[in-house]
């Protein structure tokens, strides 16, 4: 029955989006779910002139869509909306052809569900299952709020994209087109560890206790954490990204999930990126379970986890505690994420911390990234308030409980010896000290 009705719904790509009308809004599979044959049937129509308008909403973008409707050639054409900016986009937000929609990640769902009319959705699915289910893969965040509010959904079968379990399905009756595309999901490469990174990430790697659940961000802070985590025993997953970092530590032995207070022995994520190697350790795995970023991210229920350790990165921070992870030269440099989600939900857990970790200098140290105080319109992402705890290469410190005072002298203590002397005179010059 169900293989049947796949086969009435099977169609190219330049088919499926045909329904399409001007002016509809489109949100579409994040990362490693881009779909790419139909992002290019899109692209087609709106270069051949049969497409005037499309509305985009989107997170960061990948090659896939910089080649297709993010091209710098279809920018008269595109109106796009971002929850977060990344190197493709960039330039185009900068100018003001792209636009940004400030949101805490797991609150983008109900924005979706109330305030948007979805025209259109498209993602890359892994194929359909006996029971006529396909999964949404690596990619569940918004995109499966998305597909189940569209008037249309187009799915992009994809024998590549793992089938993960959890709150990751959507049946064939719920599709109004297929397209089949099996293509190699893109491999997105982390960057080299720089020598700051092993320091911190062994430092931060101390301060989680063996049975503990963890949140690691993406990037090159949050893999060194990993990588000293090898010692460890029965640690628990909960978190936004997955990536190889958690990969490794499952196949070690050392991730079990079995002192997890909610989920036990279940490694929980929205969106997961990675190489092939990990992408076939999550295929129909049912140690791995992916749901909406408005369950993974809402702090409510990461504070459910007992002795949840979140750790991500930041750009700057200031003396007063406010860090800053998304602005960067006066502009829009990529977007809150879930950080603020995790850090507070960590920190409401039972035994639980939130920790913010950088570099303590740019430019190869001409720069520090402890400042007096946040540039005036430089946005906030993680509030003085919040802030738990702050590591650099030069020590980590705990925010919580500290007068504005304390905070300055503990956070001056985080610098670069080059920038203390100032960094204290500066505080001085605030009344903070």
């Amino acid at each position: 029955m169900y293989a049947s009705l796949y086969q009435k719904k099977l169609t190219t790509a330049e088919k499926a989006v045909s329904a399409v009308k001007e002016g509809s809004l489109l949100i579409y599979g994040v990362f490693l779910a881009e779909p790419p044959a139909v992002l290019e049937a899109f692209a087609k129509r709106l270069r051949e002139g049969d497409l005037n308008k499309l509305r985009i909403f989107s997170s960061l973008p990948t090659a896939h869509a910089q080649n297709t409707v993010l091209a710098t050639d279809l920018v008269d054409r595109v109106e796009r909306r971002a929850h977060f900016v990344g190197d493709v986009d960039r330039g185009l937000v900068y100018v003001g052809l792209n636009d940004y929609l400030p949101s805490h990640y797991h609150q983008v769902p109900r924005l979706i569900s109330e305030y948007m009319i979805v025209d259109v959705a498209a993602t890359t699915v892994s194929p359909m299952d006996a029971a006529g289910y396909f999964s949404f893969g690596v990619a569940n965040d918004f995109t499966s709020t998305a597909a189940r509010c569209a008037k249309y959904l187009i799915v992009e079968i994809n024998e590549n994209m793992p089938r993960v379990f959890g709150d990751s399905l959507i049946h064939i009756s719920e599709v109004d087109a297929v397209v089949e595309n099996h293509l190699p999901l893109l491999n997105i490469p982390e960057a080299p560890a720089k020598p700051e990174d092993e320091i911190i990430g062994k430092a931060i790697s101390e301060m989680i206790p063996d049975g503990a659940t963890i949140q690691l961000g993406w990037g090159c802070l949050p893999n060194a954490v990993a990588a000293f985590l090898e010692n460890h025993r029965d640690l628990g997953i909960h978190t936004e990204v997955f990536c190889p970092g958690i990969s490794d530590l499952i196949k070690k032995g050392v991730v079990t999930g079995k002192k997890k207070t909610l989920h036990p022995r279940k490694n929980i994520f929205t969106v997961a990126i990675g190489d092939r190697d990990m992408l076939r350790f999550l295929d129909n795995n049912p140690a791995f379970e992916s749901y909406p970023v408005s369950y993974t991210n809402h702090p409510s229920v990461i504070a459910q986890n007992d002795n949840m350790i979140s750790v991500n990165s930041v750009l700057e921070v200031d003396l007063f505690g406010q860090a800053n992870a998304e602005f960067m030269a006066g502009r829009q440099f990529s977007g809150i994420g879930g950080q603020l989600d995790f850090v507070r939900g960590a920190f409401d857990a039972k035994g639980g911390e939130s920790i913010l970790a950088f570099h303590a200098t740019a430019k190869g140290g001409e720069i520090s990234r402890i400042v007096p105080r946040l540039k005036e319109g430089v946005m906030v992402t993680t509030p003085r308030n919040d802030t738990h705890f702050l590591a650099t290469e030069y020590g980590v410190v705990d925010l919580k409980g500290k007068s504005t005072r304390e905070r300055a002298l503990a956070i001056i203590d985080l610098v670069h010896p080059g920038f203390r002397e100032q960094l204290l005179r500066a505080a001085e010059d605030m009344y903070i000290i």
